[in-house]
Protein backbone atom coordinates (compact mmCIF):
# COMPACT_ATOMS: atom_id res chain seq x y z
CA UNK A 1 0.00 0.00 0.00
CA UNK A 2 1.25 3.13 -1.16
CA UNK A 3 2.04 6.35 1.57
CA UNK A 4 -1.04 8.05 1.69
CA UNK A 5 -2.43 11.05 3.95
CA UNK A 6 -6.04 10.80 4.52
CA UNK A 7 -7.93 13.77 5.57
CA UNK A 8 -11.77 15.59 5.31
CA UNK A 9 -12.46 13.79 1.81
CA UNK A 10 -8.88 14.19 0.63
CA UNK A 11 -6.05 12.77 -0.09
CA UNK A 12 -2.25 14.26 0.37
CA UNK A 13 0.41 12.53 -1.57
CA UNK A 14 4.21 13.09 0.53
CA UNK A 15 5.87 11.15 -1.88
CA UNK A 16 4.20 14.11 -4.20
CA UNK A 17 3.90 16.81 -2.30
CA UNK A 18 0.07 17.39 -3.70
CA UNK A 19 -3.34 17.55 -2.06
CA UNK A 20 -5.34 15.86 -4.58
CA UNK A 21 -9.35 16.39 -3.97
CA UNK A 22 -12.04 15.31 -6.73
CA UNK A 23 -15.62 15.37 -7.12
CA UNK A 24 -16.50 19.55 -6.03
CA UNK A 25 -19.53 20.06 -8.25
CA UNK A 26 -19.27 23.73 -8.06
CA UNK A 27 -22.62 25.23 -8.52
CA UNK A 28 -24.70 22.24 -7.98
CA UNK A 29 -26.42 24.26 -4.66
CA UNK A 30 -27.28 26.92 -7.76
CA UNK A 31 -28.67 24.39 -9.57
CA UNK A 32 -30.47 22.13 -7.54
CA UNK A 33 -31.56 25.61 -5.32
CA UNK A 34 -30.37 23.75 -2.60
CA UNK A 35 -29.02 25.80 -0.10
CA UNK A 36 -25.83 24.16 2.03
CA UNK A 37 -26.02 25.76 5.70
CA UNK A 38 -22.96 27.38 5.60
CA UNK A 39 -23.12 28.15 1.99
CA UNK A 40 -21.74 25.48 -0.83
CA UNK A 41 -18.57 28.25 -1.77
CA UNK A 42 -17.70 29.43 1.02
CA UNK A 43 -17.74 25.57 2.56
CA UNK A 44 -15.38 24.48 -0.31
CA UNK A 45 -13.45 27.36 0.15
CA UNK A 46 -12.74 27.62 3.93
CA UNK A 47 -11.85 23.23 3.74
CA UNK A 48 -9.42 23.75 0.90
CA UNK A 49 -7.71 26.45 2.51
CA UNK A 50 -7.22 24.14 5.51
CA UNK A 51 -6.18 21.68 3.38
CA UNK A 52 -3.30 23.72 2.31
CA UNK A 53 -3.01 25.32 5.28
CA UNK A 54 -2.28 22.11 7.35
CA UNK A 55 -0.13 20.24 4.62
CA UNK A 56 1.83 22.86 2.51
CA UNK A 57 1.87 21.37 -0.74
CA UNK A 58 3.75 22.10 -3.86
CA UNK A 59 0.35 21.20 -5.97
CA UNK A 60 -3.19 20.97 -6.01
CA UNK A 61 -4.91 18.65 -7.95
CA UNK A 62 -8.32 18.81 -8.93
CA UNK A 63 -9.27 14.86 -9.99
CA UNK A 64 -11.98 16.20 -11.78
CA UNK A 65 -15.90 16.78 -11.75
CA UNK A 66 -14.85 20.56 -10.81
CA UNK A 67 -17.66 21.76 -12.23
CA UNK A 68 -21.80 21.10 -12.01
CA UNK A 69 -23.40 21.53 -14.93
CA UNK A 70 -22.54 19.86 -18.18
CA UNK A 71 -23.90 23.08 -20.14
CA UNK A 72 -21.38 25.79 -18.71
CA UNK A 73 -20.34 27.87 -15.91
CA UNK A 74 -22.67 30.87 -14.45
CA UNK A 75 -20.86 33.92 -13.05
CA UNK A 76 -21.13 32.71 -9.91
CA UNK A 77 -19.92 29.34 -10.58
CA UNK A 78 -16.77 30.51 -12.54
CA UNK A 79 -16.09 33.19 -9.25
CA UNK A 80 -15.94 29.85 -7.27
CA UNK A 81 -13.37 28.70 -9.29
CA UNK A 82 -11.69 31.53 -9.09
CA UNK A 83 -11.86 31.63 -5.36
CA UNK A 84 -10.35 28.45 -5.37
CA UNK A 85 -7.89 29.00 -7.58
CA UNK A 86 -7.03 31.62 -5.44
CA UNK A 87 -7.07 29.86 -2.12
CA UNK A 88 -4.33 27.29 -3.86
CA UNK A 89 -2.04 30.57 -5.07
CA UNK A 90 -2.81 32.34 -2.06
CA UNK A 91 -1.53 28.88 -0.04
CA UNK A 92 1.47 28.58 -2.50
CA UNK A 93 0.25 25.57 -4.42
CA UNK A 94 -0.18 25.33 -8.02
CA UNK A 95 -3.77 24.12 -9.19
CA UNK A 96 -3.42 21.70 -11.38
CA UNK A 97 -7.28 20.48 -13.06
CA UNK A 98 -7.86 16.86 -14.46
CA UNK A 99 -11.28 17.12 -16.20
CA UNK A 100 -14.14 14.30 -15.24
CA UNK A 101 -17.27 14.22 -17.26
CA UNK A 102 -18.69 16.78 -16.07
CA UNK A 103 -16.13 19.47 -17.23
CA UNK A 104 -17.11 19.84 -20.10
CA UNK A 105 -17.36 23.69 -20.13
CA UNK A 106 -14.32 24.27 -17.59
CA UNK A 107 -12.55 26.22 -19.57
CA UNK A 108 -14.94 28.90 -19.56
CA UNK A 109 -14.26 29.30 -15.69
CA UNK A 110 -10.86 28.28 -16.10
CA UNK A 111 -8.08 29.69 -18.49
CA UNK A 112 -5.24 27.46 -17.69
CA UNK A 113 -4.32 23.89 -18.91
CA UNK A 114 -7.19 21.29 -18.65
CA UNK A 115 -5.39 17.36 -18.80
CA UNK A 116 -7.31 14.35 -18.83
CA UNK A 117 -4.87 12.58 -16.69
CA UNK A 118 -1.34 13.95 -14.81
CA UNK A 119 1.15 12.20 -13.30
CA UNK A 120 1.81 13.32 -10.16
CA UNK A 121 4.47 11.57 -9.26
CA UNK A 122 7.34 9.36 -11.06
CA UNK A 123 8.50 7.79 -8.38
CA UNK A 124 5.98 6.31 -7.26
CA UNK A 125 4.43 6.44 -10.85
CA UNK A 126 1.23 8.06 -9.47
CA UNK A 127 -1.60 9.03 -12.25
CA UNK A 128 -4.58 11.56 -11.26
CA UNK A 129 -7.62 10.80 -13.18
CA UNK A 130 -11.34 11.15 -13.06
CA UNK A 131 -11.97 7.53 -13.43
CA UNK A 132 -14.69 7.56 -15.59
CA UNK A 133 -12.82 6.50 -18.66
CA UNK A 134 -9.42 4.00 -18.77
CA UNK A 135 -6.60 6.36 -18.34
CA UNK A 136 -3.78 5.53 -20.87
CA UNK A 137 -0.69 6.09 -18.68
CA UNK A 138 0.60 2.61 -16.87
CA UNK A 139 1.17 3.53 -13.20
CA UNK A 140 2.01 2.41 -9.84
CA UNK A 141 -0.83 3.71 -8.59
CA UNK A 142 -4.13 5.35 -9.73
CA UNK A 143 -5.91 8.51 -7.64
CA UNK A 144 -9.51 8.99 -9.09
CA UNK A 145 -12.94 10.31 -8.16
CA UNK A 146 -16.23 9.92 -10.01
CA UNK A 147 -17.89 7.30 -7.79
CA UNK A 148 -18.24 9.22 -4.64
CA UNK A 149 -18.11 6.44 -2.20
CA UNK A 150 -19.68 6.23 1.33
CA UNK A 151 -20.58 3.29 3.66
CA UNK A 152 -23.62 2.73 5.99
CA UNK A 153 -22.63 1.39 9.30
CA UNK A 154 -25.26 1.05 11.77
CA UNK A 155 -27.67 3.09 10.09
CA UNK A 156 -25.23 5.91 9.69
CA UNK A 157 -23.86 6.84 6.37
CA UNK A 158 -20.43 8.65 5.59
CA UNK A 159 -18.10 9.11 3.12
CA UNK A 160 -15.34 6.51 2.58
CA UNK A 161 -12.02 6.21 0.31
CA UNK A 162 -11.65 2.80 -1.44
CA UNK A 163 -8.20 1.51 -1.51
CA UNK A 164 -7.70 -1.36 -3.51
CA UNK A 165 -4.05 -3.33 -4.04
CA UNK A 166 -3.04 -4.28 -7.69
CA UNK A 167 -6.78 -4.28 -9.05
CA UNK A 168 -5.75 -2.70 -12.15
CA UNK A 169 -3.33 -3.63 -14.88
CA UNK A 170 -1.41 -4.59 -11.21
CA UNK A 171 -1.42 -1.22 -10.07
CA UNK A 172 -3.44 0.18 -6.58
CA UNK A 173 -6.42 2.44 -6.93
CA UNK A 174 -7.34 5.11 -4.56
CA UNK A 175 -10.87 6.71 -4.99
CA UNK A 176 -11.46 9.74 -3.21
CA UNK A 177 -14.99 10.65 -2.14
CA UNK A 178 -16.63 13.81 -3.36
CA UNK A 179 -15.46 17.09 -1.54
CA UNK A 180 -18.45 18.52 -1.56
CA UNK A 181 -20.80 17.91 1.39
CA UNK A 182 -23.66 18.23 -1.02
CA UNK A 183 -22.99 14.71 -2.51
CA UNK A 184 -24.46 12.22 0.34
CA UNK A 185 -22.03 9.43 -1.65
CA UNK A 186 -23.16 6.38 -2.85
CA UNK A 187 -23.29 3.54 -0.12
CA UNK A 188 -20.12 0.73 -0.82
CA UNK A 189 -22.06 -1.55 1.06
CA UNK A 190 -25.09 -2.31 -1.94
CA UNK A 191 -22.00 -2.10 -4.53
CA UNK A 192 -21.20 -5.57 -6.12
CA UNK A 193 -18.33 -6.66 -9.18
CA UNK A 194 -18.08 -3.62 -11.67
CA UNK A 195 -21.28 -1.80 -10.25
CA UNK A 196 -19.20 1.11 -8.98
CA UNK A 197 -19.59 2.82 -12.71
CA UNK A 198 -15.79 2.89 -13.12
CA UNK A 199 -13.26 0.91 -15.24
CA UNK A 200 -10.71 1.33 -12.66
CA UNK A 201 -13.01 -0.42 -10.29
CA UNK A 202 -13.46 -3.71 -11.49
CA UNK A 203 -14.57 -5.35 -8.73
CA UNK A 204 -15.38 -3.48 -5.19
CA UNK A 205 -15.03 -6.26 -3.42
CA UNK A 206 -11.18 -6.27 -3.49
CA UNK A 207 -11.59 -2.70 -2.26
CA UNK A 208 -10.51 -1.67 1.49
CA UNK A 209 -13.31 1.17 2.95
CA UNK A 210 -11.12 4.04 4.80
CA UNK A 211 -13.15 6.32 7.20
CA UNK A 212 -11.50 9.60 8.57
CA UNK A 213 -12.54 10.16 11.78
CA UNK A 214 -12.79 13.83 12.45
CA UNK A 215 -12.74 13.48 16.22
CA UNK A 216 -9.55 11.23 16.26
CA UNK A 217 -7.99 12.30 13.31
CA UNK A 218 -7.09 9.40 12.17
CA UNK A 219 -7.95 7.47 8.99
CA UNK A 220 -9.63 3.58 10.01
CA UNK A 221 -8.92 0.95 7.31
CA UNK A 222 -11.06 -2.23 7.17
CA UNK A 223 -10.91 -5.02 5.64
CA UNK A 224 -11.28 -5.81 1.93
CA UNK A 225 -15.46 -4.61 0.93
CA UNK A 226 -16.12 -8.39 0.07
CA UNK A 227 -14.95 -9.32 3.40
CA UNK A 228 -16.38 -6.23 5.42
CA UNK A 229 -19.59 -6.79 3.79
CA UNK A 230 -20.50 -9.36 5.92
CA UNK A 231 -19.49 -8.10 9.19
CA UNK A 232 -21.88 -5.34 8.58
Amino acid sequence: MHDVTYRDRAAYLPFADAVVVADLHVGRAEASNVAFPLGEDADLRERLAALVDAFDPAEAVFAGDLLHRFDGATARAAEGVSDLVAVCREGGARPVMVRGNHDTALRTAWDGDVRDEYVVAEDPKTVVCHGHAAPETDASLYVIGHVHPAITVESVRQPCYLYGEGVYRGADVLVLPAFTRLASGVPVNGLYGPDAGSPLVPDVDAFRPVVYDEDAEEALSFPPLGEFRRML
